[in-house]
This record gives structure tokens, C-alpha cells and sequence, in this order.
């Protein structure tokens, strides 16, 4: 091993989140005791971590988080740290000025989704109810901050610790609930379509609706030759999600069994990992959630490890139960929709820890820090610098880059936003 660490209780919470700094984004191989004779006899890199120090060694006061279960209403008080914010403050006899991991554990763990708390309209957590906005540190992933400082401070005290080498990595995500806005949509949903855009005067939608129906017309909303061809040019990571369930909205929802969307799903899965998008209607049964799981790996012939959660809802921990009850792998729902910035505080996948159960899932949680829709609105030159400055926080930190994009974001009628340059510029960067 590469790092001791002495504690005199070994839990779940402290094993967790010591691996995801120490390992998952500094890259060093550690190991736990609490027995003080191991501890003392050890000739290599140590950490004790506790209320107070044994001697002279590297030492990190514990605020106390990762000795208890369950969750509580906690008081917290952010303070500067150079550049940037810390809170659980330790003493001077800690080589930190704060509980790391403490507070990593606390953003990590998505405690305070736990708590009482307002909710959306669609009954989502708010950005605004986290510690992270109302402390202005939700645009920064502050725990791969914490960890670089961590690291540099390790470093110098253990000048034979190896670190991994990591870089920026991109991963782009598509959400195509509505792969098709006028094609293979059944009579009911198309005449209601033309009836709505009817009472509303818009005779070009009403236009572009014929045409396609009729062939005349490529659906506007289909975009994926365009990102195939994309792939054939630059080789990029890229999930897309389809709904297989019931929509939330009708009109916009289509029949999955109709072979038009099961040739497009299965086109797609050719040249790009496909995830599911879980239906809000069902996403606490269970059952109802495997049909959809089994509908679309039998159109894919793969094992679906991906999935998010329509409207990016989610009730923790009861939804994510549900995923790693169906064996997910990898979920996609750790963003804000309508808000820039990182849910979990971090752009390193992390694994989701049940703070009712007081155990580490092997749900791995991808962070995303913005959507297409969180910048509606804003000029593009607005936009360009929202983007260009999640993407510069993530490079500090050699983390993963990860933005949702909607298939119609990329449709050449009535698009002033050009997300098209967008992605291309991300995949230049890469």
C-alpha cells in the first residue's frame, strides 16, 4: 500500500470517502487500522485521522460526520480557504485548516437532499436549497479542489507517495425523449399536435408536420446521422438516452414498440453506448421500471448499464434503490436542470452511499454540471462563457467534463443557439 490511515474506528463512511479522494482521483493505494502498534510500526506514508494526535504524525482532525449513522440537521458555518470555500473547521494541530473528508462525505452523500427541503414544481431538490449556492461554490467541483490541495500537502510530507496522472476527459450526453417530433407518433398524438399548433397560429410547424408525415421532409428532430457522422470523424465518448416507457407529456411521448424507434434505437447503439431513460410515471415500481429495462436491451442485444431519470428527478435514496435493484450500473441524474453547476460538488464518478442503510451501492454516479436547457435564454456569448468556464474548473482538477444535450438541440430549422459548434468545440478539446 502506498497510505496508511489510522483511525480508531474503521466505518463505512470513512472507508467510502477516503477511497474516493485518496483513490479515485489522486490515485493512491491506501489501508486502513486501528490498532496504534500497526499504526506506529508502519515505516511508509501514515495519516491518523481522529479528535486528536498520537505524536507527531500527519494528522487530520475528524469533525465527527464519519463516526455516526444517520442523518441529522447540521449547523455549518463556510469559510474562505485560499481561493477556495471549506466548512467543518479542524484545529491547529491538523495539517488542514479543515475535515476534508467530512465535508467531502457531506456533498458526496448528497446529505442534505435528505433533510427537509423545499421542492420544485416537478418535485425536485432545488439548486438554490443546497450549501453549495447558497455559499457560491456550486459552479466549482470543490472536493477534486480539496483533493489537489490535499495532494500537495501529502506530497511534501511524503515525497515517495505516487500519484496518478489523469487528464480532462469529455463525456458527452444526448437525452432523446422525443427522437421524432412529427414522424411514427400514431394518429391520436399527430392530430393532436396540428390541433395545438393550429390554435396557436404556427403554420410553419403546421407545414414542417405534412411535409414530414408526408416524406416530403426530414423530421427536424432526428439528428443522428449527424452526430454518426461525427463519431466517424472524431472518436468521442457519448451516451444517449431513449424512453421506452410512458411520457410525461402526450404529445411529445410515442409508441416504443413501433419499429421506426426500434430501427433508430438499434442504429444508434452501432456507433454509441444507448442508455435508458426511466419514465417519471413509474420510477418507484420497480417491476414496471425492469420492463423498460428489458424492452430496450431486447432491441439493443446488450446489457444496459446506463440509465437517468425523466426531468432529472430524483428521490434519494428511493430511486436509486430501485436502479441497483435492477442491476444499473452507471446513473445519469446528478445535475441540475435549469442550473449551472455541480449537484455532488465534485467532476469524479463516485458511488452512491445510502445514508439509511449506512452502506457503499455499487451504483456508480456520473456528475454533469450543465444541460442545454440550464442556458436557454441567455445570449451565446453568455453561454459560450458559461461552458468555457465549468470546463476550464473541471482541466484544473484533470476531472470528467459531462454535458446533456437534447437531439433537437442539433436541428437545422429555427435554431439561432448553433449547438452544433458547441460540440464540436468540445471535441476538438479533447
Amino acid at each position: 500500500m502506498n497510505l496508511l490511515i489510522y483511525s480508531q474506528k474503521i466505518t463505512p463512511r470513512i472507508t467510502y470517502v477516503f477511497k474516493h479522494i485518496c483513490t479515485r482521483i489522486l490515485g493512491i493505494e491506501i489501508g486502513f487500522t486501528s490498532q496504534i502498534e500497526e499504526f506506529i510500526a508502519y515505516s511508509g506514508a501514515k495519516l491518523s485521522y481522529g479528535k486528536k494526535p498520537m505524536g507527531n504524525e500527519f494528522f487530520v482532525q475528524s469533525y465527527g460526520l464519519l463516526t455516526q449513522q444517520g442523518f441529522d440537521d447540521i449547523e455549518i458555518t463556510v469559510k474562505e480557504w485560499e481561493e477556495t470555500k471549506c466548512f467543518f473547521s479542524a484545529g491547529i494541530a491538523s495539517q488542514l485548516p479543515f475535515d476534508i473528508f467530512s465535508a467531502s462525505f457531506y456533498l458526496l452523500s448528497r446529505y442534505e437532499e435528505y433533510l427537509p427541503h423545499v421542492k420544485d414544481e416537478k418535485g425536485r431538490f432545488l439548486a438554490t436549497e443546497s450549501i453549495a449556492f447558497k455559499n457560491e461554490f456550486l459552479q466549482k467541483p470543490v472536493v477534486d479542489i480539496w483533493a489537489y490541495k490535499f495532494k500537495n500537502i501529502l506530497a511534501d510530507a511524503f515525497p515517495q507517495l505516487v500519484f496518478l496522472s489523469r487528464k480532462i476527459t469529455y463525456h458527452t450526453v444526448i437525452n432523446a425523449s422525443q427522437p421524432f417530433i412529427y414522424r411514427h407518433k400514431g394518429f391520436l398524438r399527430s392530430f393532436s399536435g396540428i390541433i395545438k399548433d393550429l390554435s396557436k397560429l404556427k403554420f410553419k410547424a403546421v407545414f414542417y408536420r405534412f411535409g414530414s408525415l408526408l416524406g416530403f421532409k426530414a423530421d427536424p428532430y432526428t439528428t443522428f446521422d449527424w452526430l454518426i457522422n461525427l463519431l466517424k470523424i472524431k472518436k468521442f465518448k457519448i451516451t444517449v438516452f431513449f424512453i421506452i416507457g410512458e411520457s410525461v407529456n402526450f404529445e411529445e411521448g410515442m409508441n416504443s414498440n413501433r419499429n421506426a424507434f426500434k430501427l433508430l434505437v438499434k442504429n444508434i447503439a452501432d456507433y454509441m453506448q444507448v442508455g435508458i431513460l426511466f419514465s417519471k410515471k413509474y420510477l418507484l415500481e420497480v417491476n414496471e421500471l425492469k420492463v423498460e429495462k428489458e424492452k430496450i436491451e431486447a432491441i439493443t442485444n446488450r446489457n444496459l448499464i446506463s440509465s437517468m431519470n425523466e426531468e432529472y428527478l430524483v428521490n434519494l435514496p428511493d430511486n436509486y434503490r430501485s436502479l441497483i435493484e435492477l442491476e444499473i450500473e452507471k446513473d445519469f441524474t446528478m445535475v441540475y436542470e435549469n442550473v449551472i453547476g455541480f449537484r455532488a460538488s465534485t467532476c469524479t464518478p463516485f458511488l452512491f452511499y445510502d445514508l439509511d442503510y449506512e452502506i457503499v451501492t455499487p451504483l456508480l454516479i456520473q456528475p454533469i454540471s450543465l444541460t442545454t436547457r440550464g442556458l436557454k435564454g441567455v445570449s451565446v456569448s453568455e453561454r459560450d462563457e458559461a461552458i468555457i468556464k465549468i470546463e476550464r474548473s473541471v482541466k484544473q482538477v484533470n476531472g470528467i467534463f459531462s454535458m446533456i444535450f437534447n437531439n433537437n438541440d442539433f436541428m437545422e430549422i429555427n435554431n439561432d443557439s448553433n449547438w452544433k459548434s458547441v460540440l464540436l468545440n468540445l471535441t476538438n478539446n479533447e
